[in-house]
């Protein structure tokens, strides 16, 4: 039976994944990302970890490795910059994997595989013209346009995460202020918290946690509780999120957004704000053209799977 190595280099880890075509993960393993002397040495831990898949799986036939990783270039398959990688960049991903593992290898930045991931086998099966929105420590968005991953000139289009939101606002680790990823984001939602609490007097629990330990998933358990600043926090991130899901739709025309990642946990707190909102700033023209809904997909697999399907249309290209 074929099956193709889906790898998801994260940050902190580095998923790898033995993956039918049917989607299903057969078997996955995980090493971390970062701690190496070198770049050399991080893909010796890979290719290690590829042949102890093979050796626990000797009838399976691999036919292919596809990669997503922050800031991959989906044409070159090199990384020129990642600020949450330790390698000294660039790195080339595709040569060095190709080498390593001696299997023929595709390349496309994470938000990419996991939006054709969502695609092939989550909620957006079926689906051609799709956005998918990672609402994680930061904002990512896949944009999949008649079936296809759209890249642009550059293999980078489709950031909406670093695209303008308010003018001269937060600082972006980009270098920018006022990006849609520090309104929208975890990270985004507590740095609103910690705003309106230098402008509200009232009571809030979250007054008791530093500014260095607060977390999305704190301000969600002081929303339940009823708490007036968390309340307030996810109904302003509601707002943005409306605000920036409305250019979206004017510019793309998709048939559905897909929401993913860990701040979609936070449900209706978030949700019904936006909806709201949403109805407010859409253009008439485009109102209920578009469905929003959640990722079907694990977020420990979104990327993987995302990343073996590449192969998989790379195979059926050729």
């Amino acid at each position: 039976m074929k099956f193709a190595l889906g790898i998801d280099i994260g940050g902190t880890n580095t998923v790898i994944g033995l993956v039918e075509y049917g989607g299903i993960v057969r078997d996955v393993r995980s090493i971390p990302t970062c701690g190496y002397a070198s770049f050399a040495e991080y893909l010796e831990n890979v290719r290690r970890e590829a042949v102890a898949l093979q050796q626990a799986h000797p009838r399976l036939e691999i036919v292919g490795v596809g990669i997503g990783a922050p800031d991959a270039n989906h044409y070159t398959g090199v990384v020129e910059s990642a600020s949450n990688l330790e390698w000294e960049c660039p790195v080339d991903l595709r040569q060095g994997f190709a080498d390593a593992l001696g299997y023929p290898v595709v390349v496309t930045n994470d938000a990419n595989a996991s939006a054709y991931g969502e695609m092939m086998y989550g909620a957006a099966k079926g689906v051609k013209n799709f956005v998918q929105i990672t609402l994680g420590t930061g904002l990512g968005s896949g944009v999949i346009i008649n079936g296809q991953i759209l890249t642009g000139k550059t293999g980078f289009a489709g950031e909406l995460g670093h695209s303008n939101l308010i003018t001269g606002g937060r600082d972006c680790g980009c270098g920018r202020k006022g990006c849609v990823e520090t309104y929208v984001s975890a990270t985004g939602i507590c740095r609103t918290v910690f705003e309106l609490l230098s402008l509200r007097r009232g009571e809030s629990s979250l007054r008791n946690i530093s500014a260095e330990k607060l977390t999305a998933k704190d301000v969600y358990t002081a929303a339940v509780s009823g708490d007036p600043i968390a309340l307030e926090a996810f109904d302003k991130t509601g707002d943005w999120l409306a605000q920036a899901m409305a250019d979206v739709v004017v510019f793309l025309s998709p048939e559905m957004i897909v929401f993913f990642g860990g701040l979609t946990h936070s449900g209706e707190y978030l949700m019904a704000p936006f909806r709201k909102y949403y109805a407010r700033y859409c253009m008439k023209n485009f109102h209920d053209t578009v469905v929003f809904t959640n990722s079907e997909l694990k977020e420990s697999d979104a990327a993987v799977l995302g990343a073996a399907g590449l192969v998989w249309n790379m195979i059926l290209s050729s």
